[in-house]
């Protein structure tokens, strides 16, 4: 079958000729309809391939942390070569997808051959024709729902999670920060919460489309003073009860906006990927 991978050490994008998985117990086999190509999480790793090793270590400070427990267990030379054959292999790329059962393993009676379904997982969800997918990471799409739509479904959870963890409250306000397809559904499901958002993103269609959806201002955070004000006009000077950290990237400067947004007390979701130091 094919699959879509990379090599991360070359950066080098190729669709590759790989066995197909077999189905195993707990999980589905499932032919792919559609894949997400997420343009946040996905092109961060295509970057990143093109750094140099100090570039990587930077960007991935979790992966220098378990290499530097490798070498206290296993010693310097036998780490170096498990580091260096890693990144000169292939690792396939995807985590949301639609596709079809085909065959469902035992313990994976709720789900039935030709079945429409959802699934995600960094493991799981390739950019492949067949994937093996574990129950809990499968979903029956509902009758009405485009195969095509419902391969966002992943993106879908990932923001509907950041704001169940904020417990937000019908009249309560809350900032958004990073506008790209996660803040964007962040945004939607405030709105419907009852709740007034305000966003920042540097794109001003990203800031179009947010107020377009609902929320009260957005601008850039070349601007963020403009959106400061805004917000103290709607919270009587008090802030932000919400942050939420949807941005990506290699730098401070969405927490450090967050702390200008927030209010005392104020709660702080990262459901991005940024830097928090």
């Amino acid at each position: 079958m094919k699959q879509v991978a990379q090599n991360y050490k070359t950066g080098e994008l190729s669709v590759l000729d790989v066995p197909a998985p077999v189905c195993r117990p707990g999980g589905v086999l499932v032919r792919s309809l559609y894949s997400l190509i997420s343009t946040g999480t996905e092109m961060m790793k295509v970057s990143e391939a093109s750094l140099s090793m100090v570039g990587m270590a930077r960007a991935r400070p979790d992966q220098v942390r378990k290499v530097l427990d490798q070498v206290q267990q296993q010693g310097l030379a036998t780490t170096y070569k498990k580091v260096v054959s890693k990144l000169d292999s292939y690792t396939p790329l995807g985590y949301s997808l639609c596709g079809v059962v085909t065959e469902a393993g035992d313990g994976a009676g709720e789900f039935k051959v030709g079945q429409i379904v959802a699934c995600a997982g960094n493991e799981q969800a390739l950019h492949a024709e067949y994937n093996w997918v574990p129950v809990n990471l499968c979903a029956v799409v509902p009758a009405g729902v485009l195969p095509e739509h419902a391969a966002f479904a992943t993106v879908a959870a990932i923001a509907m999670h950041g704001v169940r963890r904020g417990e937000v409250q019908l009249g309560e306000t809350a900032a958004v920060i990073g506008l790209g397809l996660i803040g964007q559904l962040v945004v939607r499901l405030l709105v419907a919460a009852g709740v007034q958002a305000v966003g920042i993103d540097p794109v001003p269609d990203r800031c179009r489309l947010a107020e377009k959806a609902g929320a009260v201002a957005c601008g850039s955070p070349d601007d963020l003073d403009a959106v400061l004000a805004e917000l103290a006009r709607v919270t009587s000077g008090r802030g932000a009860d919400h942050v939420f950290l949807s941005a990506g990237g290699n730098t401070n400067g969405p927490v450090e906006a967050a702390v200008k947004l927030a209010r005392d007390r104020a709660r702080i979701i990262d459901n991005g990927k940024m830097r928090l130091d």
